[in-house]
């Protein structure tokens, strides 16, 4: 997957070993149980939706449902159950923050705005799980916020940042500094 990923984008080359570690968090994430929480603003609060939406479901493979789980299905279902085996895929269990608008808008409002993120990762974050803060600058106080609350959790924290230095990326375990380019 890394080679291929090289080859289509090698400007990804000087963060090659950072992205490594990125997939490693989250298989190890995955396979421990937990679920990856993502946030950010403006367009890294879209990239925040979309990374959930293909977590959730299949990416490149359909992920089928297991047979052990498909065989509850048949139990608990009979007839019904090959429309739902059939249909539902095996997710990474993963969540937008910025998607949850009504409890945002209200920590914001009554609250603090700077510290939204990290009412949410407080509530949902725990031990298993992984935080992927995303901000342009890397300097985003709300995702900065959100950071330092998984960190006192014990929760995995991976930032995707641009290429220079920034608050995030002295916060997480992990940070991708993605190289700005014409590509990009």
């Amino acid at each position: 997957m890394s080679d291929e990923l090289m080859m289509r984008y090698p400007q990804l080359k000087a963060c090659e070993d950072d992205i490594l570690k990125a997939k490693d968090m989250m298989l190890h994430t995955y396979y421990g149980g937990g679920k990856i929480l993502v946030c950010g603003n403006g367009g890294s609060c879209a990239d925040s939706d979309h990374i959930v939406g293909e977590l959730m479901k299949g990416f490149r493979l359909k992920r089928k449902m297991n047979e052990k789980t498909a065989e509850k299905f048949r139990e608990t279902l009979g007839e019904e159950a090959d429309f739902f085996i059939e249909r539902l895929q095996r997710a990474v269990p993963a969540i937008s923050l910025p998607a949850q608008s009504a409890v945002l808008t209200a920590y914001a409002n009554d609250v603090d705005a700077e510290l939204m993120y990290a009412q949410l990762v407080f509530g949902y974050a725990s031990e298993a799980d992984m935080l992927i803060a995303i901000s342009t600058s890397g300097n985003s106080k709300n995702a900065a916020a959100a950071a330092k609350v998984a960190k006192a959790l014990g929760t995995r924290t991976l930032a995707l940042t641009g290429a220079n230095e920034s608050v995030l990326s002295g916060l997480c375990d992990c940070t991708v500094k993605v190289p700005e380019t014409e590509t990009f």
